[in-house]
């Protein structure tokens, strides 16, 4: 009688083998993976004076929304981007708008008006989204003014020139900000 089973034993291993073997040829889809995320990242770095800032940000797509006044509401904490929060690092201190910015990473957020933004930074760098923004964290805040975009900007996109200024660009609309270094 202990002959009749190991046809099956064997039968039961043979499929556990390939099945292990199936997980473990397949392609593991890693949700981190930032180049395939429906917005993928962008890096923009510029250097000012002394001082160089790179912006760290994901880039979402309009797909024929109305972007600022509706999938982004007017007068509400904006991320700045997509997936985790837009990052701001600076080296040295700089002057946004004039107004003094210690060197250190920073989450940018923005708070879109029709007529008037607030660009925002704050001292948790490393939060998703805008779901964990506190106010009391914040090191500085400027306003800037939108503006009709040159061209429609299909997928978010944050621009800097050596000038040191920051150009955010979204649909029909751009808002500008200037970093200097606290030298010049």
């Amino acid at each position: 009688m202990s002959h009749a089973y190991p046809p099956v034993r064997l039968y039961f291993r043979l499929t556990l083998l390939l099945l292990v073997g199936a997980a473990a040829c397949s392609p593991k889809k890693n949700p981190e993976e930032k180049p395939r995320r429906p917005s993928p990242p962008a890096t923009v770095t510029a250097t000012t004076g002394n001082a160089t800032f790179v912006i760290s940000y994901s880039r979402p797509s309009a797909k024929e929304r109305k972007v600022f006044g509706g999938l982004v509401p007017y007068g509400q904490v904006w991320r700045t981007g997509a997936n985790e929060a837009t990052t701001f690092s600076v080296n040295q201190p700089v002057l946004v708008q004039g107004q003094p910015l210690p060197a250190g990473k920073y989450a940018l957020f923005t708070i879109p008006g029709e007529k008037e933004w607030t660009v925002i930074f704050n001292q948790n760098a490393t939060q998703w989204g805008a779901y964990e923004y506190d106010a009391a964290q914040d090191v500085l805040r400027v306003k800037a003014r939108p503006e009709p975009a040159a061209r429609s900007v299909e997928q978010f996109l944050i621009t800097a020139n050596q000038a040191g200024q920051v150009t955010l660009a979204w649909e029909d609309t751009q808002v500008r900000f200037a970093v200097r270094g606290a030298s010049q």
